[in-house]
């Protein structure tokens, strides 16, 4: 795989992501050390080891996802997307987004077998680390950018 083809998140994103995955792993009896989660994320991401991969993150300007047209992945109430911004507007000084989305394929937002609800625009307000305070019955938040 060429990682230059995977758009690689923020190294503050990536570190979340492993101290998500040692706060996951914790309650189940899995403990791992700080270092091992960083190890591990790298490898989800294709990089032999951190270091590498905090090499190739480091070495590129930093994504800007407020931007109109910007290019963006995630999951909204669970399904996994890929889609462009349409608009941001800022609200205030609180650190929050209002963004509009267009999926490139419409998300099946219902989990009901016999039913379907498509949407391929949606708008959600989001923090600084891309995802929304509100959350579905699991805990999970709405939307969650991956970058």
């Amino acid at each position: 795989m060429t990682h230059e083809l995977r758009r690689l998140p923020s190294l503050d994103a990536l570190k979340d992501q492993a101290k998500r995955l040692r706060s996951r792993l914790a309650p189940e009896g899995g403990e791992i050390s700080h270092s091992k989660s960083l190890e591990l994320i790298a490898a989800q991401y294709g990089y032999r080891d951190w270091n590498t991969l905090h090499a190739a993150v480091g070495n590129r300007p930093p994504f800007n996802p407020w931007m109109l047209g910007s290019r963006v992945r995630g999951h909204y109430l669970g399904q996994p997307f890929e889609a462009e911004i349409l608009s941001v507007q800022a609200l205030g000084a609180t650190g929050r987004y209002r963004l509009t989305f267009r999926f490139d394929e419409p998300v099946d937002v219902v989990t009901f077998e016999s039913f379907s609800a498509f949407r391929q625009r949606v708008t959600a307000t989001v923090d600084e680390s891309g995802r929304t305070v509100e959350r579905t019955s699991n805990g999970r938040p709405h939307l969650e950018l991956e970058w």
